[in-house]
Parts: structure tokens; C-alpha cells; sequence
């Protein structure tokens, strides 16, 4: 089995060991991993899955790159303020603020031929941006060392691959840490002011500003592939709940997020089987569902995802506004999408499309 490619269909039972680690699959067991941080830790989460190689590794130490304990990969004691502090940034009376802005966005890139790249790739990174009182940001820099992050950390790549891609994550590292510095933006202030030195700052925000747009983005993509295969449930999109529905429905099967990692801190039997201490645990997190539909999409416990409540909206908005506006628009190939194929991520990258002439009373916009 193929840890980049694994689905549960594939596992025999809740815990398999798979190429040198123990996969976890099943409500029940992820659920009970995630809600045990002391004996599950959360230390490798944010691990390169393959090793970082003496040549890509001297290019980090040039860029001074550190990821100290911050968020997600945090069992310290420091975890519960930083998490504070950044979900002040993310309460539900903001993110509720912001579905305006997210319609308006959405409605500016009606005319585009690809759903990804002219609408999905963005526009959660403007949202984000705004919400952390971000400005003056070049966003196709960010997305760009967002994509090579993802690939650099979460994915199978050669020696010469990953130096390549450490150029980048260097660069993005030093980007926030001059930042910091300057105090450049409401969330870098907020940071000083809680006395986050610029090491720990530069760590929490690298994968803050990942995470909180490119696995909106990732969700985004799957959806609009998944809903234009279905005429029916297209054209229900704009109704009242619908796409709430949807969005709830590919969270639970085949969320952006497939996978999360976990390393255990002593002996321990899960679902029956014995695990020793240190033994790398990957969590498949997709289809992880229960009878009554709750899923582990956006994890569980102290680490539960604090951009989960975005998520949500950004996608039901995002979906309910382009298929009001567009209802006659299709894929422009029933073939399978190219994908984002890494260890913990997958989704869609590139989902074309085209509209009919017919729906338009002046000029056909520029889709398909």
C-alpha cells in the first residue's frame, strides 16, 4: 500500500502498519487519538514526511528557517494562549462579517474558464489576509511558497526536487520574520504584544497563513468537481441549506485534509493492537464518520481546527453564489481532474469549465 495514495477500502482493519508507520482509520479510532494528546502527541505534525536531505537542509539553516512548537505541533503548555490569541482573530461574529466580502469576491471571478486557478486559488487568501489585518501582500508570492510548503513538508519528492523547493520555504520564512520586525499587520502586532519572540512568530504564521487558505482553496476545488458532476444538486445549490448540506457531505468523504499525524509517547493498545512508544501514527481522517454524520474533517480536542468555522462559510457561500449565478455551468471534461496528491493533502487542481450561451442577454462572459 501506498501511504500517498491510501484510502480506507484498502485498510483491513482500524490500525495496519504501512511502510514503516501504523495508519489509522475509523471514527472511533481517530477520534480517540485526537482527544488524547498526552499519550498521542502532536510533536511530528508538521514533520517533512520524507527527510530532509544535507543539501536542502544547509539551504534551510542559510534562511535561519525554524518551525518551534506553536500551534499544531504543540503538547507545551504555550499552546492554549498562542491558540487564544489567534482565535480572537477568528471569532464567529468576524468570520460571520465577512460573507460580503466573500460574495463580492466570488462574483468578480464568475468569468473565469478554470474554477481553481481563476476563483478557488485566491480568493480564501484574501479572505484570510483581511481577517489577520494583513496588507500590502503580494498573494501569488504566498500561494507560491504555500505550494512549495505543502509539496516540501507532505510530499514523496527526489533530493533535487526538495532542494528546489527549499529556496522557497526559506524565502517565506524570512518574509514573515522581517515582518514581524516591523510590526507590519494587526495578527504580527498582536503577536509582539503577547511577547511571542520573532523564532516562535515566524513558526506559528508559516503554517497559519498555509493552512488557512489552502485547504479552502483544496476544499473549494473538490466541491465544484464534485457538484457539476450532479445536474440535480447543481442546480439545488441556491437554495436555503443546500450548500451548507454539500459542503458538510465531501467533508466527511473526501475532505482537503485526508490525513494528520500523530507519534505516541509510551506503550499503548489502540483498537487492540500494541503500539510502542515513538511509533508514527498517520490518521485518515477521510471518511472518518460516525452514524449520525460527525466526521473528523477538521480534527478533534485541544487541536481542533480554528479556521473551521471559514471553511464552512467560504465554501457554502462560495458554491451557493457561483451556481445562483451560473446554474447552466458544466465541467468542460468529464474526465478526472489532474490532483494534488501529498501525504495529507488532496484536491483537485484544476477543474475547467464552460457555460452555454444561452443563459446570457448580452455579452457571453469569458467562461469556457
Amino acid at each position: 500500500m501506498d501511504l500517498f495514495t491510501l484510502t480506507r477500502d484498502e485498510l483491513p482493519s482500524a490500525v495496519c502498519p504501512v511502510s514503516g508507520r501504523w495508519v489509522v482509520s475509523g471514527y472511533s479510532a481517530v477520534r480517540s487519538v485526537l482527544a488524547d494528546p498526552v499519550t498521542y502527541l502532536p510533536d511530528n505534525a508538521l514533520t517533512a514526511v520524507t527527510p530532509v536531505r544535507p543539501a536542502a537542509l544547509r539551504s534551510l539553516v542559510r534562511a535561519r528557517f525554524s518551525l518551534p512548537p506553536t500551534l499544531a505541533n504543540n503538547s507545551s503548555s504555550s499552546h492554549t494562549g498562542l491558540r487564544r490569541l489567534v482565535a480572537s482573530f477568528l471569532t464567529p461574529a468576524r468570520v460571520a462579517a465577512m460573507e460580503p466580502r466573500i460574495v463580492s469576491l466570488a462574483l468578480e471571478r464568475l468569468d473565469g474558464v478554470d474554477l481553481v486557478s481563476d476563483l478557488a486559488w485566491d480568493l480564501p487568501c484574501i479572505v484570510l489576509l483581511e481577517l489577520l489585518g494583513l496588507s500590502s501582500v503580494d498573494v501569488p508570492a504566498l500561494k507560491a511558497w504555500s505550494a512549495a510548503s505543502l509539496e516540501f513538508f507532505w510530499g514523496d519528492v527526489s533530493p533535487s526536487r526538495q532542494l528546489e523547493l527549499a529556496g522557497p520555504v526559506g524565502e517565506f520564512h524570512q518574509w514573515l520574520v522581517s515582518r514581524y520586525h516591523a510590526r507590519d499587520g494587526a495578527l504580527f502586532e498582536a503577536l509582539a504584544d503577547f511577547g511571542v519572540s520573532a523564532e516562535d512568530a515566524a513558526g506559528l504564521c508559516y503554517f497559519l497563513l498555509i493552512a488557512g487558505q489552502e485547504t479552502t482553496t483544496q476544499l473549494l476545488s473538490v466541491a465544484f468537481d464534485r457538484a457539476l458532476r450532479d445536474r440535480s444538486l447543481w442546480a439545488r445549490l441556491g437554495s436555503p441549506g443546500v450548500a451548507e448540506e454539500f459542503v458538510e457531505d465531501v467533508l466527511r468523504t473526501a475532505p482537503p485534509v485526508v490525513t494528520w499525524r500523530r507519534v505516541t509517547s509510551r506503550p499503548v493498545v489502540l483498537d487492540g493492537v500494541s503500539l510502542p512508544a515513538g511509533a508514527e501514527l498517520v490518521l485518515l481522517l477521510a471518511g472518518a464518520f460516525d452514524s449520525n454524520g460527525r466526521h473528523m474533517a477538521f480534527g478533534y480536542g485541544r487541536h481542533y481546527c480554528l479556521g473551521a468555522g471559514l471553511a464552512r462559510l467560504e465554501a457554502a457561500v462560495v458554491l451557493r453564489t457561483v451556481a445562483s449565478k451560473l446554474p447552466d455551468l458544466e465541467l468542460a471534461s468529464l474526465e478526472p481532474p489532474p490532483m494534488l496528491q501529498l501525504l495529507s493533502f488532496r484536491a483537485p487542481l484544476s477543474v475547467p469549465v464552460r457555460c452555454p450561451m444561452s443563459q446570457f442577454d448580452g455579452e457571453r462572459p469569458r467562461v469556457g
